[in-house]
């Protein structure tokens, strides 16, 4: 089986090939979850992440895909990130992701990286194919997903002394200092064993973080719950692969501490919900992991119609 690198940005034939994998992967394997759309396959593959570079591999005949993303932001540079490694249901068991995961190992190696984590959903393929290889769950979370109503949610307030605002895309630069600082209150998130150092947020982090979502063509949506103060005290993202799609996957929800017990994640993620419902008219269900090691996290998303779904871990491998 012959494994051959793609061209970075990718062609729109490559592109065209690893969304038919992933189609066929996904139907067989998820067939309650839509299929991606090209828009949101083309704009991850041609656009690279912005915490590292990507390597690109395909199988010969289209029978399956990996993506590994090796971290080049300071303190990770040992580790790494295996994104995708997808077979066609009909292409199973002959080899081919062996002779992909092999090409990624080597590519780990010559890099000098000392480990690599992906994740996937517990009894699936995924699961079944790395055990063996040494990949041990080491994050256990769960998928969550909020179907909204038909007539929209509610609108909601924050607690009084704060405020809920909302933008689309980029941070506006008012905001962004105070915003790349509640993101740093994310360190205190459950991260199992995993060997990936968080990041240190700065404006710059968070700009970039935020416009690959926008030249992937994709969209944002943030909600904050500032004080008179300046301060962010609580945010939560929501991205939107396909804007035009039925499903859009919730990032990441923070309340800095100092500000919690006063219900803001609560508030921002409602608020979110209203803000998504009204703009995209296509939305049904938004989605999230939560880790099982954030009881409170868990707790506020079934408050507010999230019901537990997919089990699901990141799993890690020492090399």
């Amino acid at each position: 089986m012959m494994i051959h690198s793609l061209d970075l940005p990718p062609s729109d034939d490559a592109v065209d090939a690893w969304l038919a994998v992933l189609t066929d992967a996904g139907a067989a394997d998820l067939p309650q979850l839509p299929a991606p759309s090209r828009r949101e396959v083309a704009g991850r593959l041609r656009v690279r992440p912005a915490r590292g570079r990507y390597v690109l591999l395909a199988a010969d005949g289209g029978a399956g895909v990996a993506a590994l993303i090796l971290f080049t932001d300071e303190g990770n540079t040992h580790t790494a990130l295996l994104d995708v490694l997808t077979v066609r249901p009909q292409e199973r068991r002959r080899g081919v992701g062996t002779a992909l995961w092999e090409r990624v190992r080597e590519e780990l190696l010559a890099q000098g990286r000392t480990s690599v984590m992906t994740q996937f959903d517990l009894g699936g393929p995924g699961q079944a194919f790395a055990e063996p290889l040494g990949f041990e769950n080491v994050l256990p979370m769960a998928w969550y997903e909020q179907e909204l109503p038909a007539d929209g949610p509610a609108q909601v307030s924050a607690a009084p002394g704060y405020e809920l605002l909302t933008w689309h895309g980029t941070v506006p630069d008012a905001w962004a200092p105070a915003a790349a600082a509640a993101h740093a209150a994310m360190d205190d998130a459950p991260s199992g064993d995993m060997d990936e150092r968080p990041p240190v947020w700065t404006e710059q982090r968070l700009h970039d973080m935020q416009q690959v979502i926008t030249d992937r063509g994709w969209e944002q949506i943030t909600v904050a719950a500032v004080t008179e103060a300046g301060e962010v005290a609580a945010y939560t993202e929501l991205v939107l692969p396909d804007p035009s799609g039925p499903r859009a996957l919730q990032h990441g929800t923070v309340v800095v501490p100092g500000h919690r017990g006063h219900g803001l994640g609560r508030a921002v993620k409602l608020r979110m919900a209203a803000e998504a419902a009204a703009r995209y008219p296509a939305l049904r269900r938004i989605a999230t992991t939560v880790a099982d090691a954030n009881p409170h996290m868990r707790a506020v998303n079934e408050s507010i119609g999230y019901r537990r779904g997919r089990e699901a871990g990141i799993f890690q491998l020492k090399l």
